[in-house]
C-alpha cells in the first residue's frame, strides 16, 4: 500500500505540473492528468506512470481512504466516495472516488485556503443583496465545478464580517474553512458529523442557527425541513444541479406528488428569496470566466411560482425585464462579456441559453462598433427582375 509520503509526493509532483491547477485526475490507462482551465494535461513524472494500471489506482484510492470504514462501505455499495485531504502547508482537496469498468478512478477538486470575497471575486451586485437577507432560501445552481461553493463561500464571508450570528454549514465535504469574525460558525461534515442532509438540518434546527448552509438539496426530505427553516425565521442557502432558474422550481416541484403541488406552489412563493445559477466559459487568453442568470422574488415571479409559467410570462421574459431588481438573464450577461473582450463570438453562442437574442445581440454590439455582421456581399437589386424577354411586363 502506498505511504502518505508517497501519495504526499505524487500530489506535489501534479501540482508543480502547471500553473493554475483546479483538478487532478487519475485513471485507468491514462496518465497522471491536471485540469487547467477547464482541460486536462498529462503530468510528467519520475515513477514512470505513463498508463495507470487498475492496481496502481487502487492503491492510491485506498491511501486516501485510510482505513475509514464509512468510505469503504460506500465505496462498495455505491460505487463512489467523497472525502476530503489535505496536503499539509500546500492545500485542500475535494476527493471523489469512484468504480469504472471494475477499477477506480480518482478526481481531486483543489480547494483555496484563502476564503474568496464577493468583490474580489468581481461577483454581481446582487450577492451584496443576498448577504443581507435574513431569512428565506436562496439557491445556487450549475453543473458540478461551476463555481457554487465559491460563491455561497463569499456569501457568508461577508455575513461574518458584517454579522454577530450562528452559521451552521452543513458540507460533503467541508470546503472552505470559515474563521470566526463577528459570526460564530460551526462546520459540519457528512458522514463525520452528520449522516444525511435531511437528518443534518433537522439537527441544526435544535442548534439556534441564524444563517444554515446545506451543500445540497439531494431529495424530498431536506427541502421539506428546509422549508420549514426558512418559514420559522432562518435564512437557508443550499444548491441544486440545474441548468436555470426555471428548471429549478420545476425541479423542486417534481420531488412531490401532484397532490402536495399546490402546497408547495404556495411554500416556495413565500421562502425563496433569490435563485443564482452560474456556468463557467472559456476566457480569451485563457482561464475562465463566470456567468450568472440571477432572479430575485418579485411578485411576478411569485405569481409564476403559484401559477406555472404560461405566455409571456416565464420565467426568463420575467428575469429578462427586471433590471431594476437586480435581475440578469445568462444572455445578457454573455452579451456584455463579449463586448468586454472577455469570450469569443463562438463561445458566447455556444453557451447562450436563447442562441436567437445572443445571435441579435452581437449583431447590435458589431454594428454600433462599425463591424460587418453578415458574410454575404455583392448584392444588388435585380431591376429586370419579373419582365419578360421582350421588355414587356408580365400579366398576372
Amino acid at each position: 500500500m502506498l505511504q502518505p509520503a508517497d501519495v504526499a509526493h505524487i500530489i506535489t509532483l501534479m501540482l508543480d505540473a502547471r500553473d493554475n491547477v483546479s483538478d487532478l485526475n487519475l485513471t485507468v490507462n491514462k496518465p497522471l492528468q491536471t485540469t487547467s482551465a477547464g482541460r486536462l494535461f498529462p503530468v510528467a513524472n519520475d515513477f514512470g506512470l505513463t498508463s495507470l494500471t487498475p492496481f496502481q489506482t487502487e492503491q492510491f484510492a485506498l491511501a486516501l481512504i485510510h482505513h475509514n470504514r464509512r468510505l469503504t462501505a460506500d465505496l462498495l455499495s455505491t460505487g463512489s466516495c467523497d472525502l476530503s485531504h489535505e496536503l499539509p502547508g500546500r492545500s485542500r482537496f475535494r476527493v471523489n472516488i469512484f468504480s469504472q469498468r471494475g477499477s477506480y478512478s480518482i478526481v481531486m477538486r483543489m480547494l483555496s485556503n484563502k476564503i474568496p470575497s464577493i468583490d474580489g471575486l468581481s461577483l454581481p451586485e446582487a450577492f451584496h443583496s443576498i448577504a443581507k437577507e435574513k431569512n428565506g432560501i436562496v439557491l445556487f445552481t450549475g453543473a458540478t465545478g461551476s463555481g457554487k461553493t465559491t460563491s455561497l463561500a463569499a456569501i457568508l464571508r461577508e455575513i461574518n464580517l458584517a454579522e454577530a450570528v450562528h452559521i451552521i454549514t452543513l458540507e460533503d465535504p467541508v470546503e472552505f474553512a470559515h474563521p470566526h469574525e463577528k459570526a460564530t460558525f460551526n462546520q459540519r461534515e457528512l458522514g463525520i458529523d452528520f449522516d444525511s442532509f435531511a437528518s443534518g438540518l433537522r439537527a441544526a434546527l435544535r442548534q439556534a442557527p441564524n444563517v444554515i448552509l446545506v451543500g445540497e438539496m439531494r431529495d424530498r426530505e431536506t427541502v421539506e425541513i428546509a422549508l420549514s427553516a426558512a418559514e420559522t425565521g432562518h435564512l437557508v442557502l443550499s444548491t441544486l444541479h440545474t441548468v436555470d432558474a426555471g428548471h429549478t422550481i420545476n425541479r423542486i416541484l417534481g420531488m412531490f406528488s401532484i397532490e402536495e403541488e399546490r402546497q408547495i406552489r404556495i411554500r416556495l412563493a413565500e421562502a425563496v428569496r433569490w435563485i443564482v445559477c452560474q456556468r463557467l466559459l472559456p476566457r480569451i487568453g485563457g482561464g475562465r470566466v463566470a456567468v450568472f442568470e440571477i432572479m430575485s422574488n418579485t411578485m411576478r415571479v411569485k405569481e409564476s411560482i403559484l401559477s406555472g409559467e404560461s405566455e409571456g410570462k416565464t420565467f426568463y421574459e420575467i428575469i429578462d425585464a427586471g433590471d431594476a431588481f437586480q435581475m440578469r438573464t445568462f444572455d445578457k450577461n454573455i452579451l456584455q462579456c463579449y463586448q468586454d473582450g472577455q469570450v469569443t463570438e463562438e463561445t458566447a453562442v455556444a453557451y447562450a441559453s436563447r442562441r436567437n437574442v445572443v445571435l441579435r445581440g452581437l449583431d447590435q454590439i458589431k454594428s454600433a462598433r462599425g463591424e460587418r455582421t453578415s458574410e454575404i456581399e455583392g448584392l444588388a437589386m435585380d431591376q429586370d427582375y419579373g419582365q419578360a424577354v421582350t421588355g414587356r411586363p408580365r400579366r398576372r
